[in-house]
């Protein structure tokens, strides 16, 4: 049985999480792709929303607009965090591509498709505003971008 590197409190993903709270990590890989995606127009960022302690943070910073207080920073973490989350979520799939549960599409969306798809998806979700937002990046991926079940 190979030995697999582990994070303390870190759970690895299972193959469906429909219906219940993603592990962490692939909540963070998630939130990584699809924030790097988003764009709705939301209140400005505030130094509190760099934080990030919950997807509605998260979404604040990801949909400011040229112009507002904070707004190149703010797009620049919208976009770094969704970025690492999900190259996080890639090498981990690597590892293990059983546990794959996210498989985007070749050619895969552009960044903003998948962000705007994202603030959508938070607007139409209104209970994972309180979430981590890496749990909610994961949780619009696997629903947006299921990978298909193995053929047997």
């Amino acid at each position: 049985m190979p030995v697999r590197a582990r994070l303390p409190g870190v759970q690895p993903p299972s193959r469906c999480h429909l219906g219940r709270p993603l592990p962490r990590l692939a909540a963070a890989v998630l939130a990584v792709g699809v924030l790097a995606a988003v764009s709705g127009r939301a209140a400005a960022a505030t130094p509190e929303n760099f934080k990030d302690a919950t997807t509605a943070d998260y979404v604040a910073l990801c949909t400011t607009t040229p112009g507002e207080e904070n707004h190149v920073a703010a797009i620049h973490f919208c976009e770094g965090f969704a970025t690492g989350a999900y190259q996080y979520y890639l090498a981990l799939a690597a590892r293990d591509p059983g546990e794959r549960f996210v498989c985007l599409p070749d050619p895969a969306p552009s960044r903003d498709k998948i962000k705007a798809d994202f603030v959508a998806w938070t607007k139409a979700n209104p209970s994972t505003l309180g979430d981590p937002p890496v749990e909610s990046i994961f949780r619009y991926l696997a629903q947006a971008y299921p990978c298909a079940p193995a053929k047997k």
